[in-house]
């Protein structure tokens, strides 16, 4: 039978029975009102969002769906649960990682009720439990972490508490959508240790970098200088390129001390000498 029809039967047999006994004491008008007034406190409207317990003399009897429900009065009562993802923050938690490393982390867990009796009967505040849960399973896993992977890994760190909380909340009719690491905060003096460790890394692949460069630098001007020693004339065009790469400006000033053909012709002349 349906919850909401079990509640109208069950209020139906109520109203006939307070009529059948208090009639001939009571006057019509005030039995109409007490009647009235039964009928009010035996409605209950459910939210989509929501799922209602009922407790018939202290046991679970029922649930209720969402829209208009009618309970029995006095005999049940109702306990109202929010069903959608809650947000619960998680304090920021001192830890020591697994190489003696201080920190201090927070985040922020999400999860919802899947079944709104456990929720009620297995856990008795079943928000306050899930949030110290996520609080001791936070220090448990920074424990077995590194101080470098509680840095670099925060997804991580975030999926192993969730699967740690998830497992003993199932039992609690909950489930932990996510969990998101937010702050990791650490002492100041390693704060600045880490900060020259990585303005030398910087400096390092810069030297690297720049020393990589001037070698390339240097094999191509030596096969520049190849080439042009076999090209005549390669030497004045290039010297000539350079002289219009200076621009038309008056503070630049270029001295030639010997014209190029006297160089050339010096450089014949060892040539031939050598020869003999």
């Amino acid at each position: 039978m349906n919850e909401t029809v079990k509640g109208i039967v069950g209020l139906v047999f109520l109203i006939i029975a307070v009529a059948v006994l208090f009639v001939p004491v009571m006057g019509p008008v005030i039995l109409l009102v007490y009647l009235l007034f039964l009928v009010f406190i035996s409605i209950r409207v459910v939210q989509q969002y929501q799922t209602g317990v009922v407790f018939s003399l202290g046991k679970l009897d029922r649930t209720l769906g969402p829209g208009l429900n009618f309970i029995f009065p006095v005999v049940e009562a109702v306990k109202v649960i929010d069903m959608r993802v809650l947000t619960i923050d998680i304090p920021s938690q001192q830890a020591i990682t697994k190489d003696n490393v201080p920190v201090t982390i927070n985040g922020v867990l999400y999860f919802k009720v899947l079944d709104a009796s456990k929720a009620i009967i297995n856990v008795q505040d079943y928000e306050y439990a899930v949030s110290q849960y996520a609080q001791t399973a936070l220090r448990d896993v920074i424990g077995q972490m590194t101080l470098d992977e509680v840095l670099a890994e925060r997804q991580q760190v975030g999926d192993q508490i969730e699967k740690i909380v998830d497992r003993e909340s199932g039992a609690w009719g909950i489930k932990v959508t996510n969990i998101k690491m937010q702050d990791i905060d650490m002492p100041e003096d390693l704060k600045r240790l880490m900060s020259r460790q990585a303005s030398s890394e910087r400096e390092k692949r810069a030297t690297i970098i720049k020393a990589e460069g001037d070698r390339i630098a240097a094999e191509n001007l030596s096969k520049a200088a190849e080439i042009m020693a076999k090209s005549t004339g390669a030497m004045q065009l290039r010297t000539l390129q350079t002289i219009d790469g200076l621009g038309p400006t008056a503070s630049n000033t270029v001295v030639i001390g010997l014209p190029m053909e006297i160089m050339e012709a010096f450089k014949a002349f060892a040539k031939g000498k050598e020869k003999k």
